[in-house]
């Protein structure tokens, strides 16, 4: 460990990841109680239905995201360690531009369709219109360029704070509503304001740090980047790539509601939750260990130690949380949410599989992105998603709510294993002989 210590970035993402560690803590901690304020308050109906319309809006919003962030550290990292603010500013003016593209054009076509799936979603009649009202957050959450600009200007301490909003208030408020019996239509409230919260308090931030650092001035939308070569290609191969990935989670949950029932899509809800535990200290160390690995050499051995050390972390995190989450899970699930909520605990123990696998090779995709092969991680993307989603019916007809636990492992297990296969490949290619 004293060996590894010594890299200075291996150091430099430690730090970065200590900076949200604190927040990610509390933001958990807040997203558990909102969620179990809720299921206690709205019973296992109404709140499976707050989870459905949810779901629908994150869909839209992932499917309409252009994941704009990821362009701002594509081609504003190396610029900036140059000295070179110019290329910084034309990406994120580049950013804007889609994230103008994904908040109108998702709002549009969300608003369209969602009367036509209502029935199929079990959304009643009397509720589309608090729906469509909640898809009005779309605008801010389909925005990503606060996110990559504090990223790339390494104000992960800010991204904490931000990141911390939604969660606090939604837990606050939603145990409010809870003590005072609130109806459905005040939780729904409470979802949308405090995520929209969220959303525009990392815009201030984003916004204050470029002018403390004079990088402001001629920052506008662009739709033409005249001067970032192969930047629309970066973005569709990464829009496609993350859209899959972001929007996998939200689907699952309106095809398990659609076949099972709100209910369901409640526990689902629940179990998903359980299980990304695992996943939440890899994320954050995904965040810090992004930026730091696209200004690496890969014909040197630096960057793939940092993977393997950054993984060995996870690993080490993610085993004992696996640990606590299964020999408690029956517990947690019963004195937090309640014991009608008890058959979230088979889903949980089978999606903790896929999640752990996660956790440890989540340095895969960025190293993918930063050796110019987002190809890779679009075509396993698309299989791993295509195989989890096409498996959802049959599995749900025949094994109930833990046949979306059994797809979830096996589209994720898929998609690992392309991407670590076509990594070793890249790995070979460019150190064969120190590999050998």
């Amino acid at each position: 460990m004293k060996r590894w210590l010594k890299d200075s970035s291996f150091r430099s993402r430690l730090k970065n990841t200590s900076y949200q560690g604190v927040s990610k803590v509390v933001a958990a901690l807040c997203n558990l109680a909102a969620l179990a304020f809720a299921s206690r308050g709205l019973g296992p109906v109404g709140f499976g239905l707050l989870i459905l319309i949810q779901s629908y809006v994150l869909s839209a919003s992932g499917i309409a995201q252009f994941q704009s962030w990821q362009v701002i550290i594509r081609f504003g990292s190396i610029a900036l360690s140059r000295d070179d603010p110019e290329p910084l500013k034309r990406a994120i003016s580049f950013s804007l531009g889609l994230d103008l593209l994904s908040a109108f054009g998702g709002l549009v076509v969300a608003l369209a369709l969602l009367p036509l799936l209502a029935p199929l979603l079990h959304i009643p009649r009397a509720e589309i219109p608090r729906a469509m009202a909640f898809c009005l957050i779309l605008p801010t959450m389909a925005a990503a360029t606060p996110i990559g600009v504090l990223r790339v200007l390494d104000r992960f301490d800010l991204m904490g704070w931000q990141e911390t909003i939604t969660p606090l208030l939604r837990g606050l408020l939603t145990g409010i509503a809870w003590a005072l019996g609130a109806s459905f239509g005040t939780y729904l409230a409470i979802w949308f304001l405090s995520a929209l919260s969220g959303d525009l308090y990392g815009w201030f931030m984003a916004w204050r740090e470029l002018h403390r650092r004079g990088f402001a001035d001629g920052i506008r939308p662009a739709f033409r980047p005249t001067t970032l070569p192969g930047a629309w290609r970066f973005a569709i191969n990464v829009y496609l790539t993350t859209s899959m990935n972001v929007t996998a989670g939200p689907i699952a949950n309106l095809f398990v509601g659609g076949i099972l029932g709100p209910a369901a899509a409640g526990m689902y809800r629940i179990a998903k939750g359980l299980a990304q535990a695992i996943k939440n200290p890899a994320e954050l160390l995904e965040k810090a260990f992004y930026p730091e690995v696209m200004r690496q050499d890969f014909t040197t051995k630096r960057p793939w130690n940092l993977m393997l050390r950054s993984s060995a972390v996870a690993a080490l995190i993610g085993g004992m949380i696996c640990a606590v989450v299964l020999i408690g899970g029956q517990l947690l699930i019963t004195e937090v949410f309640g014991p009608q909520y008890l058959g979230a605990y088979p889903v949980v123990a089978i999606m903790i599989i896929a999640t752990l696998l996660s956790a440890i090779s989540f340095p895969v995709v960025p190293m993918l992105y930063a050796l110019h092969r987002t190809n890779i991680t679009v075509a396993a993307k698309f299989w791993a998603t295509a195989v989890f989603l096409l498996s959802l019916y049959p599995l749900c007809r025949w094994a109930g709510i833990a046949g979306a636990g059994i797809a979830y492992v096996i589209g994720d297990v898929l998609g690992i294993v392309l991407m670590m296969v076509a990594l070793r490949r890249e790995y070979v290619a460019r150190l064969g002989t120190l590999a050998r």
